[in-house]
């Protein structure tokens, strides 16, 4: 079965270690979340607990949703957002194409921008709810973020 269809696919040694890059440059940087969510797969649910080991996010109080999935529609996942509205940080640890999907709906209002986010990378959108519209704040790659790490 193609890892994106099993659920039960862990992150690969390969993942886990860009992944743990992300997060300690996350942490360097300082960021902190008052929410993290992933979908139910098992590479999602592991970033997530990766990112908020380094970044002080209960493990507990990771939340779960089928909005994040692979191949979730953008507006389900925006919904989602909204039911969190007054939260200042939010991570969606999902899956392309859908965070790349979402991305350019808050973006543009359409879903028809192509945004190259890499696995790994972080990328910080300023939302302004409840309009659902956003504005790019950064982005960082899985280099720029290795880079951060090994500094």
């Amino acid at each position: 079965m193609p890892k994106e269809l099993d659920e039960h696919q862990p992150l690969s040694p390969m993942g886990r270690e860009q992944i743990t890059k992300s997060a300690k440059a996350a942490q360097i940087l300082g960021l902190r979340f008052e929410l993290i969510v992933a979908s139910r797969k098992a590479r999602s649910i592991q970033t997530a607990e990766i990112m908020a080991e380094y970044t002080g996010y209960p493990i507990s109080k990771i939340e779960l949703s089928d909005t994040v999935k692979a191949m979730s529609r953008p507006e389900e996942t925006i919904n989602f957002i909204k039911e969190y509205q007054g939260l200042d940080s939010i991570l969606i640890t999902g899956h392309l194409p859908s965070l790349a999907k979402v991305s350019s709906a808050l973006l543009t209002g359409n879903q028809y921008l192509e945004i190259n986010i890499e696995n790994g990378g972080l990328m910080q959108i300023n939302v302004m709810l409840p309009k659902s519209k956003g504005a790019l704040n950064w982005y960082l790659s899985p280099v720029h973020l290795a880079q951060i790490a090994n500094s």
